[in-house]
């Protein structure tokens, strides 16, 4: 039995989601996955310039880990280049920046709420008082 999946942690998301060779249509194209947590590992190690063990620390994931995730993110991003395919990103076992997950104990919805960000937690549907983490 392999050992679960780690939440890779993002803390910003692709402006767009989708990228394509100009002046083909979309029919005309086969598509790659990029997903969001590899799509951050490439913004870490190679936008911002942190060394694999930082952006690795940033993600909270470990340095073998994140080099197995950048070297995906780059070799998909090559295959797109290289052969004139689109780029689709989406997916991952991710969690979007530090939030917390509660639900309602009235009409049992769920929302996420920033860790950072102090104030009201009522339930933004019913506005009941009573939630759980």
């Amino acid at each position: 039995m392999s050992r679960p999946l780690k939440l890779r942690h993002v803390t910003h998301t692709p402006g767009a989601w989708y990228f394509k060779p100009r002046g083909i249509p979309v029919s005309f194209l086969e598509e790659v996955v990029l997903t969001i947590d590899e799509c951050e590992a490439l913004r870490l190690a190679d936008l911002e310039n942190f060394c694999q063990e930082e952006a690795a620390a940033k993600m909270k994931i470990s340095r073998a880990t994140f080099g197995r995730v950048i070297e995906k993110a780059r070799r998909t991003i090559v295959d797109a280049i290289v052969n004139g395919k689109a780029i689709l990103i989406e997916g991952g076992n991710i969690q979007i920046g530090n939030t917390l997950t509660f639900e309602c104990r009235n009409c049992n919805r769920r929302w996420r709420f920033p860790c950072a960000k102090d104030g009201n937690k009522n339930c933004p549907h019913c506005k009941h008082k009573g939630w759980s983490q």
